[in-house]
Formats: structure tokens, C-alpha cells, sequence
């Protein structure tokens, strides 16, 4: 495979990763809730709760991608099997 197909289903593969971690967590923070906050909270605290553990499992599941990010750049040389999504290059203005 070429790099810019690896650098493709690396992006690919993150953002399939970051979904499935955001739902993970969302999940995880409604069981939490409901088990042990939701009987002692008033009922009226539901409209605030969901944005609440919403906002959280986006934060969570950041923080979660970032770590796993770091140990994949640790492991696996990225210059030698991904292509730059931002190159460097110098443009050069046409002459006119």
C-alpha cells in the first residue's frame, strides 16, 4: 500500500476509534448515573444531566484517542509508513 492510503485508513481508522470510544463512555456515564445518582437527585436534574455526561464522554474519549495516539507514535516509525496530510512546501507565486 501506498502512504497516502495508510495515511487514509489511519484517519479512517481514528475517527471509526474516537465514535466507538465517545459512545463507550456516554454509555458508561448514563449506567453511572442512573445506578447511583438519578435516586438521589431530584427529577428536574435530567435536563441538565445528558448535556452534561454528553460533554464529558467527548472530553473522556479525547483524552482516551490522544493517549492512544502517543503510544502508537512511540511504536511505529510515521515518516516511513504515512504521508504528511499538511506538507510543507513552499509555494511560489506565479510572475507576472
Amino acid at each position: 500500500m501506498s502512504k497516502k492510503t495508510n495515511t487514509f485508513l489511519f484517519i479512517l481508522g481514528g475517527t471509526v476509534f474516537n465514535i466507538l470510544v465517545t459512545v463507550l463512555c456516554f454509555i458508561i456515564f448514563l449506567v453511572i448515573y442512573s445506578k447511583f445518582l438519578y435516586p438521589q437527585l431530584p427529577e428536574s436534574s435530567g435536563a441538565w444531566v445528558m448535556p452534561v455526561i454528553f460533554i464529558a464522554s467527548i472530553v473522556v474519549s479525547f483524552l482516551i484517542y490522544r493517549l492512544a495516539v502517543k503510544i502508537l507514535i512511540k511504536k511505529v516509525d510515521m515518516e516511513k509508513h504515512f504521508d504528511p496530510i499538511f506538507s510543507n512546501r513552499k509555494r511560489t507565486r506565479p510572475k507576472y
